[in-house]
This record gives C-alpha cells, structure tokens and sequence, in this order.
C-alpha cells in the first residue's frame, strides 16, 4: 500500500504512535494525545496496535472523531498491526471500510517501491513514537 502525500498544509509529514491500552478507562489521556498531534498538522497518523489487546466502542469512537478531523485537514489516519481479535472489533464495526489497516513490515524486508517512493518523497520525515500511559 503506496504511503499517501502529506497535504501542503502539513507541518510534520508522518506521526506513528503507539496504544497499549485503548479503552473506556484511557480514553481522556489518549483522547489529549490525539488533539496534541493534530495541533502538529500531520499528513499522516499511524496508531500501531500490535501491542493493544482490547478495543471498545469508546475508542472506535475516538478513531472516528479523529479520521473526520484529519480528512477535513486533507490527512490520513492508519491502523496498524492490530491482533486478530481487534481485527474482527474493526470488520464488525466497518471500520476496516474506514481507515486504512496496515500489517507490520517483516525486520529487513523492503520492496523497490517504497524504497523509490522514499527516494521521492520531500524533505526527512519527522517520526517517533509516544507511549500513552497506562491508567493507575
């Protein structure tokens, strides 16, 4: 799946971010998380999963809230690696038909494509991962 451009508005071209716990009980410190990185007019947001063993309706809300904020802004927001339970959370809910859901790359497996496309691409990527605390 070829990385979608960043809109000329974007200020910082790729955000990934990791959630270990994406529920009910987190969802006010990950909900300032997501207003944090959007106030960075990112091109694009990846929410890695593949650490996240459950998922409820208040976080499937909040991936809605800020897919409908990103594409107003001409961004993408991109699940990535979530556990096959969690996959079948998203199919059930549609939201496979939403966002884009993203398999982790092998370590040490690249393609010709997107090592072109990288080639292509403007300017470095500004990328890094936060953590979102778990709730105490």
């Amino acid at each position: 799946m070829a990385s979608p451009q960043p809109s000329a508005g974007c200020t910082v071209p790729l955000v990934e971010i990791c959630l270990t716990e994406f529920d009910l009980a987190c969802l006010p410190e990950t909900g300032a998380v997501f207003d944090r990185l959007l106030a960075l007019h990112p091109g694009q947001i990846v929410v890695d999963l593949s650490g996240c063993r459950h998922i409820d309706a208040a976080a499937i809300g909040l991936l809605l809230d800020t897919h409908r904020r990103m594409v107003r802004a001409g961004a993408v927001l991109t699940l990535r690696d979530p556990n096959p339970r969690i996959r079948r959370i998203l199919a059930t809910a549609h939201l496979d038909r939403v966002l884009p859901v993203v398999d982790a790359p092998s370590a040490g497996t690249t393609t010709g494509a997107v090592e072109e496309e990288e080639a292509v691409r403007p300017g470095p990527a500004a990328r890094g991962r936060a953590a979102v605390p778990a709730r105490q």
